[in-house]
């Protein structure tokens, strides 16, 4: 092999590492993201800490959809002021005003970015995607907490309020929705 060739074995060996990386990125940005709390991505938990300070933070809520999508949606409430450490629930709104069904995922996080890490869901629609039949509203609850460890953080300790933010996004349809949404549309597999 000459020097040409080991050249270029090199530059296409260059080429398929660089493109696996680009495609491993999001993933692992994702995973980065959750695990850390980075960039105001919030985190999972199965139950609210045991210790709730006297403390208190205000957590405002927001509400947006993608451009295109058809919902109306909005939190129940704007503001609600919380105890660190306690398990609050909060509700937001998603109306259907079409005549189709309309599959969606909402996306999340919350600002400051350095509260990101101590807010944490236990349970929430954005987990799974919703699906609103024509004219459907419904309420979505949100069951969270702000971790007793913020008060502690060089950076959390002067966070006061925290927005929660969701944007639903239209997603298709599961396939026992798409083929009921089929069969009433009069079309056969």
């Amino acid at each position: 092999m000459n020097n040409t060739n080991k050249t270029a074995a090199k530059l296409a060996g260059v080429v398929v590492v660089m493109a696996g990386l680009s495609f491993a990125a999001v993933p692992f940005y994702d995973w980065f993201c959750r695990v850390t709390g980075f960039g105001g991505t919030t985190l999972v938990a199965t139950e609210a800490p045991s210790e709730i300070l006297d403390q208190t933070i205000q957590i405002r809520f927001d509400a947006s959809t993608e451009v295109g999508m058809p919902w109306e949606f909005k939190p129940m409430q704007r503001t609600m002021t919380v105890r660190i450490g306690e398990n609050a629930l909060a509700f937001y709104e998603a109306y259907n005003p079409t005549d189709r069904v309309v599959g969606g995922t909402a996306s999340y996080n919350v600002t400051p970015d350095a509260a990101g890490g101590f807010f944490s869901k236990i349970a929430c629609f954005c987990f799974t995607e919703q699906v609103l039949q024509p004219g459907e509203r419904v309420e979505m609850p949100v069951s969270f907490f702000v971790d007793p460890e913020i008060v502690k953080d060089r950076e959390g300790k002067f966070v006061k309020e925290i927005t929660l933010s969701y944007t639903f996004y239209e997603t298709a349809l599961p396939e026992e929705q798409a083929a009921l949404k089929a069969a009433d549309d009069g079309i056969v597999n």
